[in-house]
C-alpha cells in the first residue's frame, strides 16, 4: 500500500473516531421511554442506559404484598422496554457513522 493511502486511511479512521465521539455524547441526551402495564408504569432512561424517571399510576400504589410484586414485575418490564429501545437508538446512530466502511459482516465497532 503506498503512503498516501495509509495517510487518507488514518484521517478517515480518525474522523470516524471524533464522529462517534459526537454520536455517543448525544446518546445522554436522548431519551426513550419504556412502558409496562399498558402504561401504569413507564420508564424514561437516556440512550446511555440511565434511568431519568420513573411514573407509577397511583392505582398501583397499596399495601397489599401482591399489588408490590405486580408492580415490581412492572418496573422490571418498563425497564427492559426502555434499555432495548435506547439500544436500537444507539446502534441505529452509530451505524451511521461506520456507513460505507468494508466492515465483514457481523463486525461491529461499538
Amino acid at each position: 500500500m503506498m503512503k498516501g493511502q495509509i495517510a487518507g486511511l488514518m484521517r478517515q479512521a480518525q474522523q470516524m473516531q471524533e464522529k462517534m465521539k459526537q454520536v455517543q455524547d448525544s446518546l445522554s441526551q436522548e431519551m426513550v421511554e419504556g412502558q409496562s402495564g399498558a402504561g401504569l408504569v413507564k420508564i424514561t432512561m437516556n440512550c446511555k442506559h440511565e434511568v431519568k424517571a420513573v411514573q407509577i399510576d397511583p392505582s398501583l400504589m397499596s399495601a397489599d404484598a401482591d399489588d408490590r410484586e405486580t408492580l415490581q414485575d412492572l418496573l422490571v418490564e418498563a425497564s427492559n422496554d426502555a434499555s432495548a429501545k435506547a439500544e436500537a437508538v444507539s446502534q441505529q446512530r452509530l451505524s451511521a457513522v461506520t456507513a460505507g466502511l468494508p466492515l465483514p459482516p457481523g463486525m461491529k465497532l461499538f
